[in-house]
């Protein structure tokens, strides 16, 4: 690992709070992100059929030697922190992962009931593998294993109802100072995000900070309770250990 650089490796599913993470950490002024590096990769890969598909695979490297050697590379002047936003489920057997002994890893997770019906708004055809969940509870698993130690997890709904105390307690743990920038930042689009930014980021280039905690409301049918059902105990699991 570069000396006095910090690579954090934020392991989350889709339709969590993890845009608005990244931009927490994009407003620190020693900070540097990027948003979800292996995704055309993992559509490459699978083959699925996701919104902007045609734009990420145009738009991003699929080679993984390529996008490993960005994780790795020397930072921006001024920047001494990478915050690297991870979809667990883009990591595919066979994969390549010595890269990942060079970040501190976490985990960002949230109710499942509420991350599936958020996401099929976009994307109806949804399987428990597409959440994640599986997969962040592998990467968690092996990285306690490497380690000695369980990696930072946050709950969603902990960082909503209270920011500053989540935000300053992963800091601590990561080993970097809490920013009060984190807390804040300018509404908009950024050159940062992923070109799939328009079928995903509305509300969170509307946003400014962190938005108050509020309950789900959703009507899921037997298939999708199926899903929920499959994916809570892994929830459980990691929510185990959350800050």
């Amino acid at each position: 690992m570069t000396a006095n650089v910090t690579r954090i490796a934020m392991w989350s599913g889709p339709r969590n709070i993890s845009t608005a993470m990244m931009r927490a950490f994009e407003n620190r002024a020693d900070t540097q992100v990027v948003d979800e590096p292996f995704y055309a990769y993992y559509l490459n890969e699978t083959g699925l059929d996701h919104p902007g598909r045609e734009e990420v695979l145009a738009g991003q490297s699929s080679d993984v030697a390529e996008v490993t050697a960005s994780l790795l590379a020397p930072l921006q002047p001024g920047k001494t922190v990478f915050y690297q936003k991870h979809m667990s489920h883009h990591i595919l057997a066979g994969m390549d992962q010595t890269w990942q002994k060079s970040m501190i890893h976490a985990f960002l997770i949230r109710d499942p009931a509420a991350m599936l019906a958020s996401y099929v708004k976009t994307r109806e055809e949804v399987t428990l593998m597409d959440l994640g969940l599986p997969q962040q509870l592998a990467l968690f698993d092996a990285f306690a294993d490497q380690t000695g130690k369980a990696p930072p997890v946050l709950d969603s709904k902990d960082v909503l109802q209270d920011p500053k105390g989540k935000l300053t307690a992963l800091c601590d743990a990561l080993g970097i100072e809490f920013d009060k920038a984190m807390l804040s930042w300018p509404a908009g689009k950024r050159d940062t995000d992923g070109v799939w930014a328009p079928w995903w980021y509305k509300n969170v280039e509307a946003s400014t900070g962190f938005q108050p905690y509020r309950p789900v409301e959703h009507q899921l049918d037997g298939a999708l309770m199926d899903i929920v059902e499959l994916a809570q105990p892994y929830y459980e699991k990691l929510a185990r250990y959350r800050l």
